[in-house]
Parts: C-alpha cells; sequence; structure tokens
C-alpha cells in the first residue's frame, strides 16, 4: 500500500510524547471521543522507563492501531528531548507512519488559547541556561482555529525579550511556562493533529530536536 493510500485510509489513533522535562506525558487519540493521556514524574528514571510505560500505556491499542506520532521537540532539557524525539523517530520509521515534531511552546501557547476567551496573542517564556530566556510568540486563529507563528522559537537575553514585548503592536497574554509542562502533550497530539489534517505527511527522519542551546558553555 502506498504512504498516499495508507493516509487516506487511517482512520486510527495517534500517539503523543512529552518527554522535555523530568516528567514523562503520554497521550492517545482517535480524535473521535476516545482520548486519554497520563504523566509520570520519572526524573533521573526517565530514560529506562519511557519504554515500558509506554508499552503499557498503549494498551488496549497496538502498534498497529496508529495512524502517525507526535513529540514535544523542545525547547526543554537536552537529555529529556532527546530522548522523546529519538523514540518517536524510532516508532516512526518502524511503524512507516509520519512523525510530527511540535514545539514545547507552541503546545504552552494552545493549551491557553483553548481557555482563552478574548485574547488570541500568547507569548510564552521558559527559562534557559546561563541566565537566558527561550521565548516565542503565537497567534490563535478562531476562524480557523489554527496557531500562527508570530515570533518562531528562540533563544534571547531578558533584557532583549522585553524589548521584544514592549514593541510588540497587538495586546499580549504573557506566560511563563516553568513547570507541569508534560500536563501539555494533549495539546502536542492536537496540534499534530491539525497538520495531519492538512494531508501533511512528514517522514520520521525530518523531526529533530529544537534544543536552542548548546548543552555546555563553548
Amino acid at each position: 500500500m502506498t504512504t498516499e493510500l495508507k493516509h487516506l485510509t487511517a482512520t486510527k489513533y495517534a500517539l503523543a510524547l512529552h518527554t522535555t522535562t523530568p516528567e514523562l506525558g503520554l497521550a492517545v487519540s482517535n480524535f473521535s471521543g476516545d482520548t486519554r493521556s497520563q504523566i509520570w514524574n520519572l526524573g533521573r528514571d526517565l530514560s529506562s522507563l519511557v519504554h515500558q510505560s509506554l508499552i503499557e500505556f498503549i494498551k488496549p491499542q497496538t502498534w498497529a492501531d496508529l495512524s502517525f506520532i507526535a513529540v514535544a521537540k523542545g525547547p526543554g532539557g537536552f537529555t529529556g528531548t532527546r530522548i522523546g524525539v529519538v523514540t518517536a523517530r524510532t516508532l516512526g520509521q518502524q511503524l512507516d507512519i509520519p512523525v510530527f515534531a511540535i514545539s514545547t511552546l507552541a503546545a504552552v501557547a494552545w493549551s491557553e488559547a483553548r481557555k482563552s476567551q478574548n485574547l488570541t496573542t500568547f507569548a510564552v517564556e521558559m527559562p534557559a541556561q546561563r541566565g537566558q530566556i527561550f521565548a516565542a510568540i503565537y497567534q490563535f486563529e478562531p476562524d480557523t482555529s489554527k496557531l500562527k507563528v508570530g515570533l518562531s522559537d528562540r533563544v534571547l537575553t531578558p533584557e532583549t525579550w522585553r524589548e521584544t514585548l514592549a514593541n510588540w503592536n497587538t495586546s499580549y497574554q504573557l506566560i511563563q511556562a516553568q513547570s507541569g509542562l508534560a500536563a501539555t502533550v494533549t495539546s502536542i497530539l492536537e496540534l499534530a493533529n491539525l497538520d495531519w489534517q492538512e494531508g501533511k505527511f512528514p517522514n520520521w527522519s525530518e523531526a529533530l530536536p529544537y534544543y536552542g542551546q548548546h548543552p555546555v558553555e563553548v
């Protein structure tokens, strides 16, 4: 069966992973009423327990039931982010299904956008190493129920970020993404599904982590 035909006939489930923090977040859905998610605080055991957690979590579905994989690509912790992306790439390659790499900050913005009644612009900041900040601005489009990038994920000094916000030409909600990020794994899944519904079919090899910074000073 060709890739295109599989895409057209797949009405199955999708799986999302979030490992950019010491927590593991998993979500699975068929986008037709059957959705579940779970969070584990694994800490340093993340690398050794992620695969067993996946095996247990996927039940009663099987790997063959999956139509695509979604993964938080970062920014976040270097080791955790790498573990998640490598796991998603491996599953995508073995199952021959697409892998959507979704921004951690975009997932935070999406979670807030779905709760907001009025604001449509969300500035997301997250602590980075060496006193810097991971930052991005996302705009929710109510007419299309999609998230548009206003300012792509980047690393900034606090001063540059404040200046960027001061010069932004629309009202916005500032979100500090510091804890509980694995809970946005359902947003990772939903954002990937929006791309899936548009007919996108990224190969597993296209899923790359976004670290933003080198893990050590150079």
